[in-house]
């Protein structure tokens, strides 16, 4: 199982954090073992000051493609979640001004929460909104009608460079309104008014 994310995909979380909009997908990878799952707790890792969440509509593949066309894209996936893209933005700062890759910042244990599934059957992936509190607030509100690219055109973009197969997952883009984590924090995500996460960091 593999974990694709799309960077930049909100124009406004783009902006925020006054970064270039995408013409194409912006693509990176998570391995396996940064899954954090069951509303397991999150320990911030020692080796950053700065670890932020974005929330993200995540689509889980059930089948192998590869080259898939947008208009047939639907037929690659059953399921959606919501996750966590945890980010070292201090480390990601780095790297992206000596040039170099971002896994050290975006790939590391726990770093991509997710949550129990739905099937996108009971939902339109087009108009779905879904939104992230800590402690309580609201910092986080997002619709996928907002998306630079949406998930057809997401999973058509993938699958010219990489073969999905099933059971990998795929994190859409965060809109605006991340932010810094701090130890005693408690996050919790909706998709519309259903509650799919609550953990707490540690």
């Amino acid at each position: 199982m593999k974990i694709v994310c799309i960077g930049r995909n909100y124009l406004e979380h783009a902006k925020e954090l006054g970064n270039e909009v995408p013409t194409t997908p912006l693509i990176f990878i998570k391995p396996d073992s940064a899954v954090l799952r069951n509303n397991n707790d999150f320990y911030h890792p020692a080796f950053s000051n700065d670890i932020h969440y974005e929330v993200e509509l995540i689509i889980k593949i059930n089948k192998v493609g590869k080259n898939i066309q947008a208009k047939f894209a639907n037929k690659y996936y059953d399921e959606i979640a919501l996750g966590i893209d945890f980010t070292a933005r201090d480390i990601q700062s780095e790297c992206k001004a000596k040039g170099l890759p971002w896994e050290r910042a975006k790939a590391f244990d726990h770093s991509a929460v997710t949550s129990k599934f739905l099937s996108k059957k009971d939902y339109d992936l087009n108009q779905l909104n879904f939104s992230l509190t800590k402690n309580g607030e609201k910092v986080q509100d997002g619709n996928t009608s907002l998306m630079i690219f949406n998930v057809d055109q997401i999973i058509e973009n993938i699958s010219q460079f990489l073969t999905l197969k099933k059971g990998d997952l795929i994190f859409t883009g965060t809109p605006e309104g991340v932010g810094k984590i701090e130890i005693g924090d408690q996050l919790e995500g909706f998709i519309e008014d259903k509650k799919m996460f609550s953990f707490n960091i540690k």
